[in-house]
């Protein structure tokens, strides 16, 4: 934990969109923590917009892609996007690549098992599974790392090596049962849960993904070397705006031949995703940091300041917390509107809070990390 006096965490030569990307990331991670999202799915709201947004803040069930698919990507892109600003600001101030590595190995460390105990407090007893996105995170993180220093060709072919191998598992892996390559637990990933934990994830998600997805940690540290370098505003926009719109028409048009599962990360949800990242990216510089639209993003900023703690605070029950605060006021004076409505505004109280903390740390200059 940091305590500083009257300073902002500043990634070194603040790129303030960068902020906002993690921010607001965040700020759409805490919110499914409230139950907003699921009540938008209510039947009562089917064939409205309400009900519309709501469908789109769930996972596509499997072959498809929905605005909700895109956040874990999101996530895993920005941490590489960060990453050339603050281990770069490691060796810039003399750190040696070891003691760099170290520091990185530690971090990756207490990302497995932080991402492994929060689902040890759900059923009360210790249990082995490696399925969200900080267990995930932890392996990206460390690979990004490791191939930092390699040019830049070299990192994007690693990154295509891993998706190809990948899909050679899925297509060619013998063992019978598991030989179906876009059949929900009946693939290699599924194969390689049971051979390391004691059963498959109910959600047909696969602790395997972290090998695919390590694309997105390490196309954010490319992403990241372009805003920071010295090329002007407009070189960086499209630098990242041509592969994205190329990533997106590439893996929708791959579709037909490679399903498009978030839920196994297949070759072309890694590529769409990835588009829509650099995309997302480009946006927000252009919006942040060449329009200058800063004041309102603060807002969002605060909740990233404090991304792992707010993570672990709304995963580990938290949000349950607040839910049992609001609820007595929120449904007595909502109670004249109907259940359903008394219930989003609940949710949206606990949305409030959950920021407030967030809110609460950064004036007091406190801000976790590790």
């Amino acid at each position: 934990m940091d305590k500083k006096s009257n300073q902002l965490p500043a990634i070194e030569g603040r790129v303030e969109s960068v902020d906002f990307f993690r921010g607001f990331t965040m700020f759409m991670l805490i919110g499914e923590s409230t139950g907003l999202y699921e009540l938008l799915r209510s039947p009562a709201l089917h064939g409205t917009l309400l009900g519309a947004i709501g469908l789109q803040l769930d996972h596509h069930p499997w072959n498809g892609l929905h605005c909700w698919d895109l956040v874990q990507p999101f996530f895993m892109f920005i941490v590489g996007v960060a990453m050339p600003f603050s281990i770069g600001k490691r060796w810039a101030r003399g750190d040696s690549w070891r003691l760099t590595f170290r520091h990185v190995l530690k971090r990756s460390g207490l990302l497995l098992f932080f991402g492994w105990a929060l689902y040890c407090i759900g059923p009360g007893h210790i249990t082995f599974q490696l399925w969200n996105v900080l267990a995930q995170l932890s392996f990206t993180y460390l690979v990004a790392f490791l191939m930092m220093r390699k040019s830049t060709k070299a990192q994007i072919g690693f990154t295509f090596l891993l998706l190809i191998v990948t899909e050679a598992l899925y297509r060619t892996w013998p063992v019978p049962g598991f030989n179906q390559p876009f059949v929900p637990d009946h693939n290699f990933g599924s194969w390689v849960d049971l051979a390391i934990m004691p059963h498959l994830s109910s959600g047909h998600w696969v602790a395997f993904n972290a090998v695919p997805t390590t694309a997105h940690t390490m196309w954010g540290v490319l992403a990241g070397n372009v805003l920071k370098s010295s090329r002007d505003s407009w070189s960086k926009i499209k630098t990242l705006a041509i592969p994205g719109i190329i990533g997106v028409i590439v893996g929708f048009s791959l579709n037909p031949i490679d399903p498009i599962i978030k839920r196994i990360c297949t070759a072309s949800f890694v590529i769409v995703s990835g588009g829509f990242c650099l995309l997302a990216l480009a946006f927000c510089y252009w919006m942040i940091d060449v329009k200058g639209w800063k004041r309102w993003a603060i807002f969002f900023n605060i909740v990233g300041m404090n991304s792992i703690f707010i993570y672990l605070l709304t995963n580990s029950y938290g949000a349950d917390w607040f839910h049992k605060i609001a609820q007595p006021f929120t449904m007595a004076a909502f109670s004249w509107a109907g259940q359903l409505t008394g219930e989003i505004a609940t949710s949206i109280a606990v949305w409030g809070m959950l920021w407030y903390v967030c809110y609460w740390l950064y004036q007091k200059r406190i801000f976790f990390k590790i």
